[in-house]
């Protein structure tokens, strides 16, 4: 029996586990380099939102304090991501130092902010919590794109560009 490929002049693209697996993740949008989801982002940009609203109205801080830290696996759980499950598995499954430099830099997050939340409550005048708001937006932008690198395998493609020019 020929097959169409054949017919064609051309073997069938093997399918491999690994390819299938990219593919699975992709499609769920989790990177398949790093097993890491840039979602879990949406969380930390949720309060730096509630942050930079203080500013203009001091009221929002009690939006901010109404924000609770979640665990990777507890924001997907918790979400309507439709491949929750799968950002999970991968998450567990993701290289130990890519997940090690992942987990430090979420958790570096999820403490500034709820120290500032600790420190907000303590707060009576809203000229003080804005100049917290202002300064927890300072230090928790930058660790939210570093940690967008390291989803999107940013150290690994250095690596991949610098090599390739070699």
């Amino acid at each position: 029996m020929t097959s169409t490929a054949a017919i064609a002049g051309s073997s069938p693209r093997p399918t491999y586990p690994d390819e299938a697996r990219a593919a699975q993740l992709r499609a769920g949008n989790i990177n398949p380099r790093t097993g890491l989801a840039t979602d879990y982002l949406n969380h930390f940009n949720e309060a730096i939102m509630l942050l930079e609203m203080i500013p203009d109205m001091p009221e929002c801080a009690s939006d901010f304090l109404e924000w609770r830290p979640l665990s990777y696996a507890e924001h997907f759980i918790a979400s309507n991501f439709k491949a929750r499950d799968l950002a999970i598995e991968a998450y567990e499954a993701a290289n130990a130092d890519i997940r090690a430099e992942f987990d430090h830099l979420t958790d570096n997050m999820t403490r500034i902010l709820a120290e500032v939340g600790s420190a907000m409550r303590q707060l009576q005048q809203d000229k003080s919590r804005v100049a917290l708001a202002e300064q927890a937006i300072v230090w928790v932008k930058p660790l939210v794109m570093l940690t967008a690198g390291v989803i999107n395998g940013a150290a690994e493609a250095d690596v991949d560009s610098i090599m390739a020019g070699a």
